[in-house]
């Protein structure tokens, strides 16, 4: 069924740029899964440039990632403003996000291996563990909005930007050499921000399943614009 309500404006600039641009799509027969399925090329690409672990290379694959991070807005909002929302897309919209990010990681590591840099930590094995805990974090958040629906997983906002914008700084770890301490980071931040997310699921999933539902219904008209419907 077509939802012809009025979409609520989204709260980020990335969102509101998407929304600008695939409001021509919203009468065509593109869909949400075809923008995702971009998203999901795109970001494979950018991921495998990252692992051949040249100066060109990488950049070309940062600036892929980016893009392909860009894109994965423009699903939700023609999802939105169009009603071809589905929990097929939705499922397959985050599972897009999971494997672009943990091959982001992973990527990264296999690029400094083969450029043959000594670090007293093997890079692959750097790679691994943010990869790892990515994955984790993603499923948790998935059960987490099993749970309590999008409003348990709504991200950091501040000044039109989410945490997962800071993805759209890659290029300039990648421009500036900063490869190494970038992923040596991520090995370190990724891990305990999972164990963070551990303990909110715990939490979550101990209170009774009317109370959860009950704050779902009681957020969810206050839930961010640019969550992806789907």
């Amino acid at each position: 069924m077509i939802d012809t309500a009025p979409a609520p404006r989204p709260r980020t600039w990335d969102a509101r740029l998407a929304r600008w641009l695939v409001t021509p799509l919203k009468d065509t027969k593109v869909t949400p899964n075809h923008l995702t399925t971009l998203r999901l090329v795109i970001g494979v690409a950018g991921a495998a440039c990252l692992a051949q672990g040249g100066f060109g290379w990488v950049n070309t694959g940062a600036v892929l990632i980016v893009l392909s991070n860009f894109i994965d807005h423009t699903d939700g909002e023609l999802a939105r403003i169009s009603g071809k929302s589905s929990a097929i897309g939705h499922f397959y919209d985050l599972a897009s996000d999971a494997l672009i990010t943990v091959l982001l990681f992973a990527c990264l590591g296999a690029g400094i291996a083969a450029q043959g840099r000594d670090m007293i930590v093997a890079p692959t094995l750097l790679g691994a563990i943010a990869g790892i805990a990515v994955a984790l974090i993603f499923f948790l958040r998935m059960r987490i909005e099993a749970l309590a629906g999008k409003a348990g997983t709504r991200q950091s906002f501040f000044a039109g930007f989410e945490t997962e914008d800071v993805l759209y700084l890659l290029p300039l770890v990648t421009l500036s050499g900063a490869i190494a301490p970038f992923l040596i980071a991520a090995s370190v931040g990724a891990p305990l921000f999972a164990l963070w997310v551990i303990v909110d699921y715990w939490r979550m999933s101990r209170r009774p399943r009317s109370a959860s539902n009950t704050i779902e219904r009681q957020l969810s008209p206050l839930a961010p614009a640019d969550e992806d419907p789907r």
